[in-house]
């Protein structure tokens, strides 16, 4: 089976039944003090290549999107308005959705930035990134998603589309991060989700109302930057 930096990080090696002879516990012990510094070199490698990233927006989606579906091309048209509104595009760098948000960005001349993750199956950076930063971490790499974005944008996507997107949520929630928009386009996809936690976690008492309106749901690519853009004002004017 092939492993990731990842795995092998996250893989204890205690009372695994296994490796009866403790063999994987005798690597964690001799190697993750080490793997500490090869961490820290993923951040500051990509502080060093993101520090002059000023407006940007990250934007989620699924690997799978084909070029002839209309999320794909739902992702040109919304890389390629962010591009006009002055924000640099980030993704995930990678096939699907993340590459026709890059390829909008870049045809509209605008910054168009992958950040690449070593998976078990091979994946690189799609031809429509003009800055690409390649992780082993995930966690190394959902900092940078975080750090240099003024708002998230969700495509259709799968588990890690999902994964982002409620890690994004929490961040916001908890006020680890400034309040930034949350967006999901592509209403008819996203529409059950909400449905779900409106009618199951609201009525729980799992999650307020409050943070339900942390999201915005809509299929109009200019709805999305207007929300963006609007915040953006709102943010920079109580900055004052």
């Amino acid at each position: 089976m092939e492993s990731t930096t990842d795995r092998r990080l996250l893989d204890t090696g205690v009372d695994d039944p296994t490796d009866p002879d403790g063999a994987r516990r005798a690597d964690r012990l001799e190697h993750d003090p080490w793997r500490v510094l090869r961490i820290q070199s993923e951040f500051v490698a990509g502080f060093d290549a993101m520090s002059d990233v000023a407006a940007a927006v990250t934007v989620f989606g699924s690997a799978r999107t084909t070029p002839e579906s209309p999320e794909y091309a739902l992702g040109v048209e919304l890389g390629g308005a962010l591009a006009d509104a002055g924000y640099a595009v980030i993704t995930g760098g990678g096939p699907g959705a993340m590459e026709a948000a890059n390829r909008g960005a870049a045809q509209a001349g605008g910054r168009s930035i992958g950040l690449g993750i070593e998976l078990p199956f091979e994946q690189s950076l799609n031809e429509w990134v003009d800055l690409g930063v390649n992780f082993r971490y995930f966690f190394a790499r959902k900092t940078m998603f975080v750090k240099y974005a003024q708002a998230f944008v969700c495509l259709p996507g799968g588990f890690g589309t999902m994964d982002e997107l409620f890690e994004a949520l929490t961040l916001v929630q908890t006020k680890k991060v400034t309040r930034f928009p949350i967006v999901l386009l592509g209403a008819d996809y996203w529409q059950g989700l909400l449905d779900w936690i409106t009618g199951t976690l609201v009525p729980a008492g799992t999650v307020s109302e409050r943070d339900v309106a942390l999201l915005h749901v809509t299929d109009s690519v200019a709805e999305t930057v207007d929300i963006i853009t609007r915040a953006a004002a709102r943010i920079e004017a109580s900055n004052r």
